[in-house]
């Protein structure tokens, strides 16, 4: 994959900005657009921010600054990029906007990206006219640090397109995983959520208290997620035990289509989550931020971990 690319990021967010960086971080040219002049604007700052949580020296800083440029429009920022990520906020019409503006302005033979969580790629890009060159890439946040990246196929997707774009994260540090049907959550997601929904199940129950769910999952299975995947954990403790296990739980499991009501009677006491104070666990700010910091510390300390246990 040649350095020095062209990158367009549209959307300077929390997203945006990790995107920006991690190309910025691989040696590629990034031009980053977003409407809100104050998050534009403050895009430097947060990408120095966030190096400096990965150790990076003012001097590798002060580098990988100068490869991004921000541009005030969408125009200016795609009209020479070579492959686009869109990361606008979680709203359909918005980025199918965001793309009709793109595919006016940008080469012909750019690439195309949408970074969504859980928006079907389909509908994102059906209404474009070169539908063969569009994609998903669905980032984890802090995608800077999370290793993974989706690429989610659409029915229209060229198949080189798909390569072309693992190609590129992969030479960028990432892990690309090739998802080869366009549906709800993609991958991530639909295995995040189905643990969710059981958690929040256990809690409405009455089974047990929402922190102890949570000090369950961080001393139990989540210590070993890292570096043991599910079916690598049922193919290590053998098939036939994973079956027994199934054939005594599966059938308890909460496996309603819709979300528990127990989500919306906290929303209804306006207990929406940490930032506000209360979601289910009471927090203060303090907490807040103490979770941000933790959580990124632990990241950086186990991309280290990792990749010194790869060396040796």
């Amino acid at each position: 994959m040649n350095k020095n690319q062209q990158i367009a990021v549209i959307g300077g967010g929390l997203m945006g900005h990790g995107i920006a960086l991690t190309f910025a971080r691989a040696g590629h040219y990034v031009a980053v657009h977003d409407p809100a002049q104050e998050t534009l604007q403050s895009l430097p700052q947060r990408v120095s921010d966030s190096l400096r949580l990965l150790d990076t020296s003012d001097n590798d800083i002060a580098r990988m600054l100068k490869r991004i440029e921000l541009c005030d429009g969408i125009k200016a920022a795609v009209s020479d990029a070579a492959v686009i990520f869109e990361a606008a906020p979680e709203k359909l019409e918005l980025k199918q906007a965001i793309f009709a503006e793109v595919e006016a302005h940008a080469p012909r033979d750019a690439i195309l990206a949408s970074n969504t969580s859980v928006i079907q790629i389909t509908k994102i890009m059906e209404h474009l006219k070169l539908r063969q060159r569009a994609l998903g890439t669905h980032w984890w946040n802090p995608p800077h640090m999370i290793p993974l990246v989706e690429v989610v196929k659409t029915e229209w997707t060229d198949p080189e397109v798909a390569d072309k774009m693992i190609d590129l994260l992969a030479d960028s540090g990432k892990t690309p995983a090739l998802v080869e049907k366009d549906v709800p959550g993609f991958i991530g997601n639909r295995l995040q959520h189905a643990l969710w929904r059981e958690a929040i199940s256990l809690v409405e129950n009455g089974i047990c208290s929402a922190k102890t769910v949570d000090d369950v999952v961080k001393a139990s299975f989540g210590r070993r997620l890292a570096v043991l995947g599910p079916l690598e954990n049922a193919d290590l403790v053998g098939l036939e035990l994973t079956q027994d296990i199934h054939r005594q739980v599966l059938f308890d499991l909460d496996a309603r289509p819709d979300p528990s009501p127990l989500l919306q009677a906290l929303l209804d006491e306006d207990r929406t989550g940490m930032a506000s104070g209360y979601g289910f666990r009471k927090w203060t700010q303090d907490d807040f931020e103490r979770t941000k910091t933790r959580v990124a510390l632990h990241l950086s300390a186990l991309e280290g971990m990792l990749q010194n246990t790869a060396e040796s």
